[in-house]
């Protein structure tokens, strides 16, 4: 043991990048977007080329294996291993050269694909392999897998992009590969090297008679462009007379053969900018696959398919239920097909001719063209499918395991009928989406991988199909890559004598098989190291948190399918997560978060298997934005799994001051309410201010907000606020007074009480407990849950569809929509509760519509803002309503402010420890945005913390929206 720890010591010595060895990184870097688990024994982030050759000599000193990785997005689990997992996605993601007279771009693999091309459109150039995975997916990644995605049929795949790349090889040397001549490969050939075997090794294949009638009779046929079985010896050995590009084969070798430290690609002009989307329309995902043919003769650039499956999921989620627009009735399939041009005629005769074959050669019943920003929200629809098929709340999942196959265009409709057959056997239903255009259709089984049962069939189906794939002479990979899950069926697939020949090209490249051990060659059994044991007695976890919908926290954290959503850059839109847009770390992203959680309950050995420092540390920059809850495909809700925890961890650790102090904000503020004026005299004088900050751990560039001298509830007592207008009200509203409206902003809260009653409301004000925020934050659930269950106690007979409950503050409000449900003792209560529940910007929307609010009770003069909205109201609510309220002035010019979290999230901002990244998060969008507003536009932020954020950040003053609609009452 201790020589092993000199071993790490001396490779950590050399090495520039990170060496993780701690049971979080193992555990969070132990799954991909797969079936399948193995521990790493460690974690390693190369910062350049000397890293990764250091890692390759200690590798093959200590037989280790090796595994690339860098979004984690596989779905065959090429990304798994026991050996050391080398992630280049943190800091080999350099755009080394982009040559726009060649349309060349030379990158490293670390690069998003989205970031690639935003920097490419400037030239009015594109990386056209476009995966459903693009706002995270890796150039490496794609190279590794030979990607293609939804234009494959116009584009082609990223094989046939690839023109270069260098690489460190298995005994730590560099080469570059790209196309040489045959002479050239003479020259290679007399190379007394690693780079010179390699090249011997292809020139005796290429003057191998019998293996190359072997690949011409057992390869997938070549029609098929998506197809990545073995390594492309097909496209290597046979397409070429003048020569050889050895990157033909890296393209889809799964990191099996070396590893790849740059690469140059051709680049695609910009497509078309004018699109259309025929989303046709079927009753039976047979009649869809019919009318492909017929689709398929048209110029489209894509042509995707949806079962109900996968339409299903969407009705529910809701986040996609805006995107469901253009559904008629209720669908077994539909086709996405989509013609591009540069001219509205020319694109018009296109839709014309196409619509016109669909209906006379078609099951169509619906044919909606869609355009514009629908366009976008159909594709989404469509890309969310991955996702989506793991948000159920059950342990039986759509499998990943068959959903790669690609046959010729004209075998697919007889293939999809004898798969379907086959799936009726075994007694499945299965899910069909995706690249119908192609020939190549997402296919899983429905199946629970914790019993012995499924398991079985897992076995018994991916076999059937696999042998069902081989009689149509298709490809068991699409694009997905063989990985653990198909390279079992190989040998099977393309027979002895060029199964053999994959052999060689492995020992030619890597004897010792230090590179991805177990993907493509020498493959484990299919049922190896699944996510989950077989028939494992569930343990038994009782939380104060309910995740009765989900079955239960551990089920909860399981909805994690790893797709990798969380990884999006904050370029990319949403909020989700905006840790990892700081620090780039996988640790904190959702999914990282997800899979410790369920690591730890799963195979924690502790009687409190919450209270373990590797999730403390995972947990700790989440800000609780709920992002996830909303963007997640499978709704994974970090915001609770981390109050669950906080909650969990103090029942096994003490509190520390400053935790309890901001948990019991309220608490403590009701104590200091008396001497207002000489704690706010105080926190405004440095000397006392810096030991205070001190006792709280507040870094000193903050401020604190001040308390007010009389609280909006003694105000309210007093009479001094009217909550009556002066004549026959249009309803009663409820106005919850939150913590911070009541303490710190009360003159919010009485610009929302005037501006209601002004608008001829009555207003309704209860003596409630608070919202419980700054609790739930902190994981102090037991007090949280009384508040919740008496606020819920007070206002169950109160609030309906007549009497609706207004909120100022959205982390307050929105409790009663999230936190309260999952606390309540009487959840029918809260539910109801919640339902007629609002912010009051979306209340007085809601009015405005219905012809109570009127243009001409607001002021015509021309007023310009820009706004910030809490992150909690973009994921439990919606930005519009706020965006809506703010533009009804007529001459009012809103702008929303493309932001995530603010990074002040409560009292995360005021956290010593976590000061730089709550900047580093408002740095982000946030803070450029206010600091180049001009002076004259108000900037308005309805959260309290995002107000303080920008307070301290630029010294603007943000104001709330309905203080800007009271000064805009005539």
């Amino acid at each position: 043991m201790q020589e092993n720890l000199i071993h790490w010591s001396n490779l950590k010595s050399a090495f520039k990048g990170e060496i993780h060895l701690d049971p979080l990184h193992q555990s969070i870097y132990a799954t991909d977007a797969s079936v399948y688990r193995s521990l790493p024994v460690a974690v390693a982030l190369p910062k350049d080329t000397s890293d990764l050759q250091n890692l390759v000599k200690f590798a093959q000193k200590h037989q280790l294996s090796l595994i690339p990785r860098a979004a984690g997005t596989s779905l065959a689990g090429q990304c798994v291993g026991k050996g050391v997992v080398v992630d280049t996605s943190k800091y080999f993601n350099k755009i080394i050269e982009i040559n726009a007279g060649k349309k060349q771009v030379k990158v490293q693999p670390g690069v998003v694909l989205d970031e690639l091309n935003a920097a490419l459109k400037p030239y009015n150039l594109f990386f056209s392999p476009n995966t459903s995975t693009a706002n995270r997916c890796t150039v490496g990644g794609m190279f590794g897998n030979n990607s293609s995605g939804t234009t494959s049929i116009k584009y082609g795949v990223t094989r046939d992009k690839v023109i270069a790349s260098k690489v460190v090889l298995a005994n730590a040397t560099e080469a570059e590969f790209k196309w040489i001549d045959n002479e050239e490969w003479q020259e290679k050939l007399k190379l007394n090297s690693l780079e010179g075997k390699i090249y011997t090794t292809f020139f005796a294949m290429k003057k191998d008679a019998e293996l190359l009638s072997a690949i011409e009779a057992n390869f997938p046929n070549p029609k098929i462009h998506r197809r990545n079985t073995g390594y492309a010896l097909d496209e290597v050995l046979m397409k070429d007379e003048k020569g050889i590009n050895i990157n033909t084969i890296l393209a889809g070798s799964e990191g099996t053969l070396c590893f790849t430290t740059e690469v140059t690609l051709a680049l695609d002009n910009l497509p078309p900018k004018i699109n259309r989307i025929i989303a046709a329309q079927f009753n039976s995902v047979e009649d869809a696959l019919e009318a492909v043919q017929v689709a398929m003769q048209h110029d489209l650039f894509t042509c995707e398919l949806m079962d109900k499956r996968i339409l299903d999921c969407t009705k529910n989620q809701l986040y996609y239920q805006q995107h469901r627009f253009f559904i008629e009735a209720d669908p077994e399939a539909i086709l996405l097909l989509e013609l591009k041009s540069d001219f509205q005629d020319d694109l018009a005769n296109q839709v014309e001719e196409l619509l016109t074959d669909l209906q006379n050669s078609s099951q169509a019943y619906a044919f909606p063209v869609l355009q514009g920003e629908d366009i976008a929200k159909a594709f989404e629809l469509r890309k969310a499918g991955l996702g989506l098929l793991g948000n159920v709340n059950s342990d039986k999942k759509a499998v990943a395991c068959i959903e790669d196959t690609a046959v010729a265009l004209e075998d697919l409709s007889n293939y999809i009928k004898e798969f379907s057959s086959l799936m009726k056997s075994f007694g499945q239903d299965a899910v069909y989406y995706a690249h119908a255009g192609a020939g190549e259709l997402h296919l899983r089984p429905i199946l629970n991988l914790k019993i012995r049962e499924d398991v079985q069939l897992f076995q018994q189906i991916s076999e059937a199909v696999a042998q069902l794939v081989k009689k149509y002479n298709g490809s068991l990979s699409g694009e997905h890559g063989d990985g653990k899950v198909r390279s079992s069926f190989i040998k099977m697939m393309l027979g002895d004598t060029c199964y053999s020949a994959l052999e060689n090209v492995k020992n030619a490249f890597d004897e010792k098989g230090i590179f991805n051990p177990n993907k493509i060659l020498n493959p484990l059994p299919i049922h190896q190291d699944l996510r989950y044991e077989t028939d494992r007695e569930e343990p038994e976890i009782n939380t104060q948190l309910q995740f009765t919908e989900e079955g239960g926290i551990l089920r909860a954290a399981e909805k994690c399918n790893g797709s990798g959503d969380c990884r999006k850059s904050h370029t990319a839109g949403g909020g989700m997560c905006p840790s990892y847009h700081v620090t780039k770390n996988e640790k904190d992203t959702t999914r990282a978060r997800a899979n410790a959680l369920r690591e730890f309950l799963t195979h924690g050995k502790k009687e409190n298997n919450f209270n373990h420092e590797a999730l403390k540390e995972t947990f700790d920059l989440c800000v609780g934005c709920k992002a996830c809850k909303s963007e997640c495909p499978s709704s994974v809700d970090v915001t609770a799994f981390k109050t669950e925890f906080l909650h969990q961890y103090n029942q096994s650790n003490s509190v520390s001051f400053k935790n309890w102090f901001f948990a019991n904000v309220d608490q403590v503020n009701s104590w200091i309410k008396p001497f207002s004026g000489i704690y706010n005299s105080l926190i405004s004088n440095n000397l006392m201010k810096s030991v205070l900050y001190k006792t709280m751990g507040v870094p000193m560039e903050r401020s604190l907000p001040k308390i007010a001298s009389k609280t909006l509830f003694q105000l309210v007592e007093a009479g001094k606020i009217n909550l009556k207008p002066k004549q026959n009200p249009i309803k009663q509203v409820y106005i919850f007074i939150d913590e911070f409206t009541n303490y710190y902003d009360v003159d919010i809260g009485i610009a929302a009480i005037d501006v209601l009653v002004k608008l001829n409301y009555e207003v309704k004000i209860l003596h409630h407990k608070p919202s419980g925020r700054a609790l739930l934050s902190k994981g102090f659930l037991k007090k949280a849950k009384l508040f919740a269950n008496e606020n819920i106690a007070l206002f169950k007979n109160k609030i309906s569809a007549e009497t609706p409950l207004l909120g100022i503050e959205p982390s307050a409000i929105l409790s009663f929509k999230d936190e309260y449900i999952r606390l309540a003792n009487d959840v029918e209560a809260a539910k109801r509760i919640a339902q007629h529940t609002f912010l009051v910007e979306e209340f007085l929307v809601k009015e405005m519509e219905l012809g109570n609010i009127k243009k001409e009770q607001f002021t015509s003069e021309v007023t310009q803002m820009k706004v910030h909205v809490h992150c909690h109201q973009k994921a439990l609510a919606s930005t519009l309503p706020t965006f809506t309220l703010l533009n009804f002035p007529e001459n009012y010019d809103v702008k929303l402010i493309p932001s995530g979290c603010c990074g002040m999230a409560g009292s995360f901002g005021y956290e010593k420890e976590h000061y730089k990244v709550s900047l580093q998060m408002a740095n982000l969008q946030l803070i450029p945005a206010v600091q180049k507003t001009a002076t004259s536009t108000l900037i308005v932020a309805n959260g309290h913390s995002c107000r303080h954020q920008i307070k301290d950040a630029t010294q603007r003053k943000a104001i709330h929206p309905i203080e800007v609609i009271k000064a805009a009452l005539v």
